[in-house]
C-alpha cells in the first residue's frame, strides 16, 4: 500500500469513529483517531464520546499503551492545544511518544488554529495536514459555524413529492416517504441541538418533535423552538405536555406578548420565552436565531417548517443547508408546497444551492444542498 493509500485508508477509519460521537458532543465537534505504529499495523483507537469526556486522541493513546512510541497517530481535526474541561492533547502526544500527526482539518477555533501544529512540530514531531479534509470539515459543519460566526447551523429539511407537495389539500402528510427515509429523518433530528417549527405546523399537525431513531444507540430529544407570534399554541400541545424526552420548550414571539396571561401560564409551566421585537413581515429571524444561540448554547437548528417559516428564512439567506427526502409520488397542484412564496421573477434571479449529495433510501431519495452564499464551513 502506498503511503497516500495508507493515510486515506487511516483517516476514513478516524471519520468512521467521529460519525459515533454525532448526536452527543455539542458544543464540541465530533473527532476520531487511529494509532497505526511503523509496521501499517492499527495499535490504538478512539473517538470523542461526549462533552466534558476525553478527547478521541487521548482515547486513542491510552488503547495503543507502550505501542503509541514511535507510531502515527490520525485524527480527524487537529489537536488542541488549550485546557478546557479536558487537558490539551497535544501534551498527551508528545508525552506518548508519538512520531507523527497526520490530521483532516484545521481546528477553526483561533486558540487551536495552526498553533497545535507548531506546538508539536517544536517538540519534533512531524506533521501532516488536508487528507480527507472536505469530508471532515462536513461532519463538523454545526461546530465549524458557530466557533466562526457565533450563529447557530440551519438546516431546513423538507419531505416532498416529486411535483414539489408536502401535503394533500386538506393538509394531510402521513407518510409521503417510506420508513427509511423517516429513519434517517430521525437520525437528522438526533444529531441537531433543536428543532424549529412554525405556529402553523404547531397548530395543523400537533407533531410531538422527539427523536425517535432505531439505531443501536438512543439519540438524545433536541430542544424544540416554536416560531409564535401570539402566543397561539394550544394549552394541550402535544410538545407541551409532560413526557421522558429531557429537552427545553422554548416559544420565540413577540415582545409585546410578554406581560400577557399566556405568557404567564407558560413561563409557569417551564415553557421558555424569547420576546422579540416584531418585524413587518412577523417575527425577526436572524435576531432569533442569534438570541438561540447566546442564550441557549444552541449551536444547531433543524427546520421542519411549515412552509412560511421555510420561505422566510430562505429569503433572508439564513439556512445553511437544505435537507430534501423526495418520494415517487405525485399530488398535483391542489397540493400544498414546501417553501411557499419566494417571489422569484426569473430563472437566473433563483436561489442559489450547491449540491452537495443524493442518496436512495429505499423507494426514496435524500437530497443534501448549501446555500452558495455561505461558502465552505
Amino acid at each position: 500500500m502506498t503511503r497516500s493509500a495508507q493515510y486515506e485508508v487511516s483517516m476514513q477509519m478516524a471519520l468512521n469513529l467521529a460519525r459515533k460521537g454525532l448526536g452527543f458532543t455539542s458544543p464540541n465537534p465530533v473527532v476520531g483517531s487511529v494509532i497505526v505504529d511503523a509496521a501499517g499495523a492499527i495499535v490504538g483507537m478512539g473517538y470523542h464520546a461526549k462533552a466534558g469526556m476525553a478527547h478521541a486522541e487521548v482515547v486513542a493513546l491510552k488503547d495503543a499503551g507502550e505501542k503509541a512510541r514511535g507510531a502515527t497517530l490520525y485524527v480527524t481535526l487537529e489537536p488542541c492545544c488549550v485546557q478546557g474541561r479536558t487537558p490539551p492533547c497535544t501534551d498527551a502526544i508528545i508525552r506518548a511518544g508519538i512520531q507523527k500527526v497526520v490530521y483532516a482539518a484545521q481546528d477553526p477555533n483561533p486558540a487551536v488554529a495552526g498553533r497545535s501544529r507548531a506546538i508539536l512540530e517544536a517538540a519534533g514531531i512531524a506533521v501532516e495536514s488536508g487528507i480527507l479534509e472536505p469530508e471532515a470539515r462536513y461532519l463538523n459543519r454545526h461546530f465549524n459555524k458557530h466557533i466562526t460566526r457565533q450563529m447557530p447551523y440551519i438546516t431546513l429539511k423538507s419531505a416532498i413529492t416529486l411535483d414539489g407537495k408536502t401535503a394533500v389539500a386538506n393538509g394531510q402528510s402521513r407518510w409521503i416517504t417510506g420508513e427509511e427515509a423517516r429513519q434517517d429523518g430521525h437520525f437528522l433530528r438526533g444529531i441537531h441541538d433543536a428543532i424549529a417549527v412554525g405556529i402553523g405546523t404547531i397548530i395543523a399537525d400537533d407533531p410531538l418533535l422527539t427523536c425517535r431513531h432505531g439505531g443501536k444507540t438512543a439519540l438524545p430529544h433536541p430542544d424544540v423552538v416554536i416560531f409564535d407570534t401570539f402566543l397561539r399554541t394550544p394549552r394541550n400541545a402535544a410538545v407541551l405536555r409532560p413526557s421522558e424526552a429531557e429537552r427545553r420548550v422554548i416559544i420565540v414571539t413577540s415582545s409585546t406578548m410578554m406581560e400577557s396571561d399566556t405568557a404567564t401560564r407558560l413561563l409557569g409551566a417551564g415553557i421558555q420565552l424569547i420576546g422579540l421585537p416584531p418585524a413587518s413581515q412577523g417575527l425577526p429571524l436572524q435576531q432569533a436565531f442569534a438570541a438561540l444561540y447566546e442564550q441557549y448554547g444552541i449551536t444547531s437548528v433543524l427546520v421542519e417548517g411549515g412552509a412560511g417559516l421555510t420561505s422566510a428564512i430562505i429569503k433572508e439567506t439564513l439556512e445553511d443547508e437544505h435537507v430534501i427526502y423526495m418520494a415517487p409520488k405525485l399530488f398535483g397542484d391542489e397540493g400544498m408546497t414546501w417553501s411557499g412564496s419566494l417571489k422569484v421573477p426569473t430563472p437566473d434571479k433563483a436561489y442559489q444551492l450547491r449540491l452537495h449529495s443524493v442518496e436512495r433510501l429505499g423507494n426514496d431519495i435524500r437530497i443534501c444542498a448549501h446555500r452558495r452564499e455561505h461558502g465552505n464551513l
